[in-house]
């Protein structure tokens, strides 16, 4: 088995998705390899768990902010129905 990538130390959240958009598309190609995709799946792992990582301290920080706040506002999951009908480009039933 090959040996994983170090992430680099400056790589932020934004430059790490745009990597793992590459990774999809190249993954996609029907002439990369086995051993040339495995990489790449491996690479795609890595970051995917750094971005992961990364959503799950914002989360954190923006719970904390919310809690200190005067009003304590409370955060709740989005509405899948919420979330669909604005992938549709519908108005969403209230």
């Amino acid at each position: 088995m090959s040996k994983t990538k170090a992430l680099p130390k400056n790589l932020s959240f934004e430059k790490a998705l745009e990597r793992l958009q590459e990774i999809v598309a190249e993954l996609e190609d029907p002439e990369k390899g086995l051993e040339a995709s495995l990489e790449l799946f491996e690479e795609g792992v890595g970051l995917s768990r750094f971005c992961r990582s990364r959503i799950d301290e914002i989360e954190k920080r923006v719970e904390v902010v919310l809690r200190e706040t005067p009003d304590a506002l409370v955060t709740e999951p989005l509405d899948d129905e919420l979330d669909e009908d604005a992938l549709d480009g519908e108005e969403p039933e209230r």
